[in-house]
């Protein structure tokens, strides 16, 4: 993928998101579609041999699309200023709609490279259904919290957005009660890829997703997604 090619559309994106120049730079915009397309089937075949039941993921579908649904983002500009892709067992991307644990990346208008791993904000069953996972699961979830790779690469879960009180149906004395709080559970880090060689995007990407491998796995073991 040519990063700083990506960078530079989605900098002129940011400054002018309307139709009318999206329309006039859209073959811009179909090229490194393409390319995002080819590093996606690129990470599907790598995460494969660390983690096999990605392998039938579609990487049309894993790919988020530029438009906006303005249907639920009225006021805001009608395209968005990333490239994006969530790779799940399911094919489908959205906590919302059951996707699961995934794979995630995108690259904004900055060069900035956002990746992580785990399930973010997922829906209510289904995050009852991790915190039970917890309660049930005390020991592997013990061994995931020291996982070398998570923490080393992550530095451990994402702690952000916790609830003050525990969930309804918990109990303090539930084995790592403070971790029943958490609205989501995911690892994540950035990384400034303007200086970055484009050959070793794909390698940076699978590095990092490999180290969180076990927690997207664990996540898998809670249960089937709503």
């Amino acid at each position: 993928m040519h990063l700083r090619d990506l960078v530079q559309f989605l900098s002129e994106l940011e400054e002018n998101n309307n139709r009318a120049w999206f329309v006039m730079n859209k073959p811009r915009y179909d090229i490194l579609r393409g390319e995002l397309l080819t590093l996606v089937e690129t990470l599907i075949a790598g995460i494969t041999r660390f983690d096999p039941a990605i392998a039938h993921c579609n990487p049309k579908k894993a790919m988020f699309r530029v438009n906006r649904d303005l249907r639920f983002a009225r006021g805001k500009p009608p395209y968005k200023t990333t490239f994006s892709a969530a790779i799940t067992v399911s094919g489908l991307k959205k906590p919302s709609q059951g996707g699961g644990p995934a794979y995630y990346f995108h690259i904004d208008a900055r060069g900035m490279l956002f990746l992580a791993g785990g399930e973010y904000a997922p829906p209510a069953d289904r995050l009852r259904a991790v915190r039970q996972h917890i309660v049930n699961d005390a020991a592997g979830f013990q061994r995931l919290l020291k996982d070398k790779g998570l923490q080393t690469v992550f530095g451990g879960l994402l702690e952000e957005d916790k609830l003050i009180r525990l969930p309804k149906g918990f109990d303090a004395d539930a084995p790592h009660s403070e971790f029943l709080k958490l609205r989501s559970y995911m690892v994540r880090r950035e990384v400034n890829v303007t200086k970055l060689s484009p050959e070793k995007l794909p390698d940076l990407l699978l590095a990092d997703f490999k180290a969180s491998a076990p927690l997207v796995k664990w996540l898998r073991v809670a249960g089937p997604t709503p």
